[in-house]
């Protein structure tokens, strides 16, 4: 345990329901002390050094390409499956647009709303999985991967009150903002039906996690390849389909949403049937406790995640200002670096469960090598999206739009695009190593910054008052992602690998004590 005697539980006769409270109330403290980054470091004889790999810090090289390979087959699988779930969304988008450019941006006006107030939030609370669930599952409990995942359930369903109400709002919220009525007013049914969809979008991203922390990896890729043909089928037929069942623009977030459902049914029929039970706890009311750890990593998550999605669709709400043609521009912009977007995101959340898992072995050297090997990995993929950029930069729009002026904007903007995915590379894996240390609150910090004291000020000035349209706006996007990668990654690195392996241990022993204090208690006769 952390620094501090133990607290002895009162005699029989004097426990309460109260007691029990209390002390996990202090556990939380306890147990959670890591999440403060200048906590004094525990002295060496707090935790055995058995485990700890000083023996890889010789073999630099060595171990880098034993390495590799164990990224890679974390990272592919994450990547396909983060990819074709994005394109869940992508599908929407392409079979709104080919309506009218009027559908294309409301339909963009609303993913970005559900980005800023929904999506983003349930991210930001999930993200503490990162940070709990890889080490839990290679400790000597590996239950409490269920446990923290049952909990988190808990955690979520509490904070989805703000985003529905936003959605089922969203056409007023829009008009005060002063957008376009008409599409406003697109917006806000987009957003109404896609609402069907957000509990199974949450309940997906616990599950990803859950599977993820135990090298599963392949498991999310296997259902969103079962649902991407059905979501496909789907979209056309209720946007463009026979006239007995079409139901035009409200169609495609209804599929998406169908689809979301669809594979939250998936992932349960998994984890009853065909996976081991391993990681699994049994539903008890255990679930109600412990919940401090979670929202305040959690909540540090939210401004991390939310940073990033503020940031980003905020300055696309900007770009909305210029005119429906410059919003459907930006929407494809968007769109096609969001897709991309999913290999440095792969590789971020593997690289976090890599390190989370060799922490929780107490493997602190390894830990670091993962880390720089992540970093390597994201520049080698950021070289293959750059080419691809530049090299399909004058018909790229066309996927999305056959307006010639949108046509023309985005293959002005590209080069721009493909100049940054260097930086966008380095900047998310950062962030995923962030995360494995539970220094959300860190990455959030620094997106901040970076986004809306440099990036966004800068980009919105060259955007208005210089008129550089669209391409002052990704000039600003790109001076914050430079700033983003050049402080996160010194940040990621300028830490002690084994004061990591001992804040991993800390909160472990908390749980550890929570349990044989609930049992203790149990066995006095109180019940909760």
């Amino acid at each position: 345990m952390a620094s501090g005697r133990r607290e002895e539980l009162p005699p029989s006769s004097d426990i309460t329901s109260s007691d029990l409270d209390r002390q996990d109330s202090e556990l939380d403290t306890r147990g959670n002390s890591d999440i403060s980054e200048t906590t004094p470091l525990l002295t060496s004889a707090s935790y055995p050094s058995k485990g700890v790999d000083c023996g890889d810090r010789s073999n630099l090289v060595q171990t880098l390409r034993e390495e590799l390979p164990i990224l890679g087959r974390y990272a592919l699988p994450t990547f396909g499956s983060q990819l074709l779930e994005y394109g869940l969304t992508v599908t929407s988008v392409v079979s709104i647009g080919h309506l009218s450019t009027t559908a294309l941006a409301a339909a963009s006006l609303g993913s970005m709303t559900a980005s800023l107030s929904g999506y983003g939030i349930i991210s930001g609370l999930c993200s503490a999985l990162d940070t709990l669930l890889p080490s839990a599952w290679t400790s000597d409990n590996p239950q409490l991967v269920g446990l923290w995942s049952q909990r988190m359930c808990i955690v979520v369903a509490a904070f989805s009150i703000f985003p529905f109400t936003v959605w089922l709002n969203a056409e007023p919220i829009l008009l005060a903002l002063r957008q376009d009525p008409a599409v406003a007013k697109l917006a806000g049914i987009y957003l109404r039906w896609s609402s069907l969809g957000l509990p199974a979008y949450a309940f997906n991203n616990i599950c990803r996690r859950y599977f993820q922390s135990q090298n599963l990896f392949s498991i999310p890729t296997h259902i969103v390849i079962i649902i991407t043909p059905i979501n496909i089928l789907l979209n056309y037929l209720l946007v463009w389909g026979p006239e007995s069942i079409r139901l035009g623009f409200i169609g495609a977030p209804l599929a998406t949403a169908f689809s979301f459902s669809l594979i939250s049914v998936l992932y349960i029929i998994y984890g009853v049937f065909f996976v081991p039970k391993t990681a699994w706890h049994p539903t008890s009311s255990q679930i109600f406790t412990g919940l401090g750890i979670i929202v305040r990593l959690g909540l540090s998550g939210i401004a991390e995640v939310g940073s990033d999605y503020w940031a980003w669709e905020g300055v696309a709400f900007g770009a909305s200002f210029l005119g429906p043609v410059a919003l459907a521009s930006q929407s494809v912009l968007l769109t096609s670096t969001a897709t991309v977007y999913s290999g440095p995101l792969s590789l971020g959340q593997a690289t976090a469960v890599r390190i989370g898992n060799l922490l929780g072995e107490r493997k602190a050297s390894r830990a670091r090598i993962a880390a720089l090997t992540g970093m390597i990995l994201a520049l080698a993929f950021a070289m293959l999206t750059s080419s691809m950029f530049l090299v399909f930069r004058n018909s790229w729009a066309r996927i999305f739009n056959d307006d010639p002026e949108v046509i023309s904007r985005v293959a002005g903007v590209i080069p721009l695009v493909a100049l940054f995915q260097a930086f966008d590379g380095v900047a998310t894996v950062a962030g995923g190593i962030l995360r494995s240390q539970g220094r959300q609150f860190t990455g959030a910090v620094l997106i901040f910054c970076c986004n809306f004291l440099f990036g966004i000020p800068v980009g919105m000035t060259l955007a208005f008052k210089f008129k550089m349209d669209l391409f002052g706006i990704w000039t600003g996007l790109t001076i914050a992602l430079v700033c983003c990668a050049v402080l996160g990654t010194w940040l990621a690195f300028r830490t002690s690998w084994e004061y990591e392996v001992e804040k991993v241990q800390r909160r472990l022993e908390a749980e550890k004590e929570r349990e044989r204090r609930r049992r203790t208690m149990l066995e006095h006769g109180i019940t909760q």
